[in-house]
């Protein structure tokens, strides 16, 4: 292994028998150092078996067998030290030294054992960077692009590790701010690259300086001079078949709408700066949007118009023009061309926005109620002016004038001491408008002014026609919540007699859980008094009758019965009247029922001193209850007098 200056490694001589055996080394010894006389390497021992007491047979001396003059041993302590100065790693790195112990003090006779010390010199920057030649030649197309690299120079520094790192700098001077210079770290080259374009018609080489130093100096070795060399670099600029270039990067051109098709408003120029110098022709770029509009002369350059132009549609052209070279047309560059449309004086001015003048009743004399400007569909050069005036036939008129502030507004001034909305509510006013350019443009524009009521501030409160004859005192938002109210009062009196009228009708329907007076009605015309199917009367009757007489009651029986008795009629006058006072009832109500319906009063309730008032359970059987008083009802009853007065001819004797 390898050790640094200062460190030292023991080494072993192992003997196999007692004095008998030369002893040896059981491994080979490695050490790094930096070079001077008498530096410390390291120091080796061994140790021998004998019996330190008996005489020198344990005495151990160290001599150097391989590696003079370079090194030196210590007999006694084994330090191995540098005996020459200036040692260089760069002339020899590795040294092999063969070191012998010997016992019996190296007297004759003694045992000995041998190992051997590599050892290699650790580097210093003790030597500068040095350029191989004074004189580096480049070449270089004149068409390489900006950061390309255009060639390579090298330094040559024979230290090792980043003692050998070197930083390359270009000296300021001639030509040095075209180009630019980076180290590549795995080479230690200098990478000279282009910094600005470069063109063979104007300057065809180069010349400046370039500087090779070292990143990492050693402050011992300052007095052997300076860490750094400097080199000479060349560029030599290559000729390359370029394509013409403009005389601008930009074309700015003007040009009057209206203008006479095939007027020549400008001219481009391009040339070609190649040795061999070409004719160049031109011709507009035919994806761009102006090439309807104009044309151009393929050998001058010139730029006419080729339609009549407007600048309210089209205020500006942006278009390209590409030029060639007539021997190589694959060769070719391109401008923009940016085409201004000048304005003529064609529109005149108008008002810029419609106004919704007013004029309150109370308005004096002197006051401006309107503030206008206005506006030209024309480009308007700068410094161009506005000038309004009322119209020589509404000059006489004292209702109103026009004050003209020059600076493109004017204002509308009353001249009368108050307007009244009953004799006039619209003036119409007209004004003249005139702009500055030429030819003169003017026109008339008419305003209107409305005469509103307003309050002792000017506070417009009311424009509108009705509210001429509205009380003075009674603002429009209370006119408008009385008018809501109304509104309201009546809705609610109109939802007040639908429900009385339907109420009304509802009193024919009585509640199904009263017993006492039940009516059940449907919307089908239904059978008559002999459809009884549709509603069951079974809940009107007494449970107690119920219970002892399951005969239905609310058809006609099936069965035949024995001749009844006809009771006295005294016992059902109760019974007639109450029936005949609700017949007229229902006779004479204009809300009655157009349909057929069956009123049944058959059950009072329970606990009834008169028990049930209902004909139909008043006798024991169906026999004696007397039906002939259905016959005075009228024809409503004539189908139901028939069937229960054909019960009572019934001779059960002829039955067979």
């Amino acid at each position: 292994m390898f050790f640094e200056l200062g460190l030292f490694d023991w080494l072993s001589i192992i003997p196999v028998d007692k004095e008998d055996v030369v002893p040896h080394m059981n491994r080979v010894q490695h050490s790094n150092l930096t070079p001077h006389i008498g530096a410390y390497v390291l120091q080796v021992k061994a140790t021998d078996a004998d019996d330190p007491t008996y005489g020198n047979s344990a005495r151990v001396v160290y001599s150097i067998l391989q590696g003079q003059p370079y090194f030196s041993i210590d007999p006694k302590t084994g330090v191995i030290r540098t005996a020459l100065p200036n040692m260089d790693r760069e002339v020899k790195e590795q040294y092999q030294v063969l070191i012998q112990a010997k016992d019996m003090g190296g007297q004759l006779g003694g045992l000995a054992g041998t190992t051997t010390v590599n050892i290699t010199l650790t580097d210093v920057n003790d030597n500068p960077p040095r350029f191989p030649k004074s004189i580096f030649h480049l070449k270089v197309p004149e068409s390489s692009p900006i950061g390309s690299a255009i060639g390579r120079i090298r330094a040559v520094d024979p230290d090792f590790g980043q003692n050998a790192e070197i930083e390359y700098n270009i000296v300021p001077g001639d030509g040095g701010n075209l180009f630019d210079i980076v180290t590549d770290e795995d080479t230690q080259e200098g990478v000279i690259k282009l910094k600005k374009p470069l063109d063979f018609e104007t300057k065809k080489a180069y010349t400046f300086k370039v500087e090779a130093s070292n990143l990492h100096l050693d402050h011992r070795f300052h007095s052997v001079g300076p860490f750094k060399d400097t080199a000479t670099v060349k560029v030599s600029v290559l000729d390359v078949d370029e394509p013409p270039v403009f005389s601008k990067p930009l074309y700015t051109m003007e040009v009057y709408e209206d203008t006479p098709v095939g007027t020549i408003i400008g001219a481009v120029t391009a040339q070609d700066l190649d040795v061999g110098s070409s004719a160049v022709r031109y011709f507009i770029d035919w994806k761009s949007d102006g090439d309807s509009y104009f044309t151009i002369d393929g050998t001058e350059g010139t730029i006419a118009t080729n339609e009549l132009l407007d600048r309210e549609s089209t205020a500006q052209y942006n278009f390209s023009i590409i030029a060639s070279k007539v021997n190589n047309p694959l060769l070719t560059s391109k401008v923009n061309i940016l085409i201004n449309v000048l304005d003529v004086n064609e529109f005149p001015p108008e008002i810029a926005a419609p106004y919704e003048t007013a004029v309150c009743e109370n308005a004096k004399p002197g006051q401006i109620i309107q503030i206008v400007s206005a506006a030209d569909r024309d480009l308007s050069p700068a410094g161009q002016q506005f000038s309004f005036r009322l119209s020589p036939e509404a000059a006489f008129k004292p209702n109103f004038t026009v004050h003209d502030f020059r600076n493109n507004t004017a204002g509308i001034e009353t001249r009368r001491n108050g307007y009244s909305r009953r004799q006039q509510e619209l003036y119409f006013l007209p004004v003249v408008i005139e702009d500055s350019s030429y030819p003169v443009q003017s026109s008339t524009n008419t305003m209107t002014i409305r005469v509103c009521r307003c309050d002792s501030d000017g506070t417009i409160l009311s424009c509108n026609v009705e509210a001429i004859f509205l009380p003075v005192g009674l603002s429009t938002g209370a006119l408008i919540a009385i008018l809501l109210c109304i509104v309201i009062l009546l809705a609610i009196v109109v939802l007040y007699v639908a429900l009385r009228r339907q109420k009304k009708k509802d009193t024919l329907m009585t509640s199904k859980e009263d017993v006492r007076d039940n009516v059940i009605h449907y919307d089908d015309e239904g059978g008559g008094e002999e459809d009884t199917q549709a509603f069951d009367i079974g809940a009107l009757r007494n449970p107690k009758v119920i219970e002892d007489n399951k005969i239905r009651r609310d058809i006609k029986p099936d069965s035949l019965c024995l001749p009844r008795q006809r009771p006295p009629v005294e016992d059902n006058t109760d019974i007639r009247d109450f029936i005949n006072q609700r017949l007229q009832e229902n006779d004479v109500d204009p809300a009655a029922p157009p349909y057929d319906s069956l009123a049944t009063y058959a059950y009072e309730g329970n606990g009834s001193v008169a028990d049930s008032l209902s004909s139909i359970d008043s006798l024991a059987t169906e026999a004696d209850q007397d039906y002939d008083y259905l016959t005075d009802w009228g024809p409503r009853f004539k189908v139901l007098a028939d069937m229960f007065g054909e019960e009572e001819s019934y001779n059960p004797d002829k039955v067979t």
